[in-house]
């Protein structure tokens, strides 16, 4: 059975949602102060004005202030946008679909003026709305704001830039495809804290959509080709291994999303994944073996951490 006892890593205060996290590397903060906590207090007032979202504006030239102003995308349709507009449009094509209660402001509960902003860009025809079991809606970019997006990007050419999309891919997961940014927020808090500048998300398919690529790579271009991979494993592990992706029973293991940031001069990255109620057996002893950071919802008020390491407790 999961232990229930306190974990001080455990973030009850947070009233955005009940996630706990495992995390496998795990240290103290190096950037605390010997000043008695004074350096620590200035930055945490720094980031404070700081929003999770702005990760994925960085990229683009839209709106960043208060005033919303005149935009046009590739076909001189005409918008009206401010920074707050971007930022949700930018994070809510990163993810493909967000939950509504998500994008609110925690301080401000559910009389949020974001809300008025939400439907601004809804009616401008930008992003829609879906139902999410009765309680809950999440939203999604429209074709024409994945293009607004992809329409105002700075450098086209950069193979790194941040991926946006559009519309439901996975009706049957939505679910589960709601609560990815929900761990990206516990995820870029904790980050945001150690000093860390967050660049972008790489998202399963993607990841996966690089994989096949390689797969089919000696099939391309040949008319004769059946369209079956001729990679063999050694092939595949070295592939795993150039992408640091976890390869075990002969399969290459993909994260629910690749969190990319820069940290000390340094580029670095995070495997996340989302644990649900119904992770059971050898997946859920799967997703331990992989060694990602994993983020659980309790099922209860409150949360507490996910050890991917008590997963031979589902078996």
């Amino acid at each position: 059975m999961v232990d229930d006892r306190f974990d001080p890593r455990d973030r009850d205060d947070d009233p955005r949602d009940d996630y706990g996290v495992y995390d496998r590397r795990w240290n103290d903060n190096p950037r605390d102060p010997e000043d008695g906590g004074r350096q620590r207090d200035r930055d945490r007032d720094r980031d404070r004005d700081r929003d999770p979202r702005d990760a994925f504006v960085e990229g683009l030239d839209l709106s960043r202030g208060l005033e919303r102003e005149i935009v046009l995308d590739d076909h001189d349709r005409t918008y009206e946008l401010n920074g707050e507009d971007s930022r949700t449009l930018a994070a809510v094509g990163a993810f493909r679909v967000v939950s509504e209660s998500d994008l609110r402001d925690p301080r401000e509960g559910a009389c949020d003026p974001r809300d008025d902003d939400h439907r601004h860009l809804r009616d401008q025809g930008l992003m829609r709305s879906v139902s999410l079991d009765g309680r809950d809606r999440v939203v999604t970019l429209t074709e024409r704001g994945r293009s607004l997006l992809e329409g105002h990007r700075r450098d086209r050419d950069d193979e790194r830039h941040q991926e946006f999309r559009a519309g439901i891919s996975r009706p049957r997961e939505l679910t589960r495809d709601a609560s990815l940014y929900r761990a990206y927020l516990r995820a870029e808090e904790r980050l945001r804290e150690q000093g860390a500048d967050i660049r972008r998300v790489v998202l399963e398919n993607d990841l996966k959509r690089e994989y096949q690529c390689f797969l089919q790579e000696h099939n391309r271009g040949r008319p004769d080709s059946d369209g079956r991979p001729d990679r063999d494993p050694r092939e595949i592990e070295e592939w795993a291994r150039d992408h640091d992706l976890p390869y075990f029973n002969e399969s290459v293991h993909f994260p629910d999303f690749r969190l990319e940031y820069e940290l000390d001069g340094r580029d670095r990255h995070e495997d996340i994944e989302v644990i649900t109620d119904n992770y059971r057996g050898g997946h859920a002893a799967s997703r331990a073996q992989a060694g990602f950071t994993c983020y659980g919802r309790s099922g209860r008020s409150g949360g507490r951490p996910f050890d991917p390491r008590v997963a031979e407790d589902f078996i």
